[in-house]
């Protein structure tokens, strides 16, 4: 039997900063924009610069209720490095079971992106704690809903690539509330300043569109 991620935690927002490119020199500055703008939930994708680094950095000096990760996750020794850095958060592109094994044995909340029915419910199989549907931009709110018809009730459904704060009303309208966001955050080389005019104008939005 699979092994089963830890439950996606009560978060006042469901938004994940991802910082796609970041730097060990630059994360912790803008981690703390990030949270004191209200967001909870940070990524490192691990083909970001020294990413094991920057998540050690995030996860000593942040808050301890900020569930700091990796993106990109895919080999279990990933994993095994990931948790020696203080991660608590696993996401990959895809659903491997190996990977999904590992970062659950490890107590990691989990979120493999998946597209297809198929890969939807092969990953809740393998014991995902939420479901990455990737590029959510491609599938669009209507797309995404209608799978999100065969998936088991209480689903953590999360709407990432191409998601910003313009098209949260749209997946309210059927139902999501969770969502990754990238460069509408963060972008390689733009000052901490820059992140938190972002991060507030997203968590003032959200809070506009999901307080309702």
């Amino acid at each position: 039997m699979s092994r089963i991620s830890a439950p996606w935690p009560k978060l006042k927002r469901d938004l994940i900063a991802i910082l796609r490119g970041v730097g060990p020199d630059e994360v912790l500055a803008i981690g703390e924009e990030l949270v004191a703008a209200g967001i909870e939930v940070i990524e490192v994708p691990l083909n970001s610069p020294d990413p094991f680094h920057s998540i050690e950095t995030l996860a000593k000096n942040l808050p301890s209720h900020v569930l700091v990760g990796a993106g990109t996750v895919l080999d279990p020794a990933d994993v095994e490095r990931l948790a020696a850095a203080g991660g608590r958060l696993m996401i990959s592109p895809n659903v491997d079971a190996s990977v999904l094994a590992a970062a659950a044995s490890a107590g990691m909340v989990t979120m493999p992106g998946v597209f297809t029915p198929t890969e939807a419910l092969a990953a809740l199989k393998a014991g995902a704690s939420g479901l990455k549907f990737f590029p959510a931009s491609v599938l669009g709110p209507d797309g995404i809903k209608a799978i999100s018809a065969i998936l088991p009730k209480g689903t953590i459904i999360g709407a990432v690539g191409g998601v910003d704060e313009t098209t949260f009303a749209d997946y309210k309208a059927v139902g999501i509330r969770t969502f990754g966001l990238g460069s509408s955050l963060y972008k390689v080389g733009a000052p901490s300043d820059f992140v938190r005019d972002r991060a507030k104008a997203t968590v003032r939005a959200y809070d506009n569109i999901f307080s309702k």
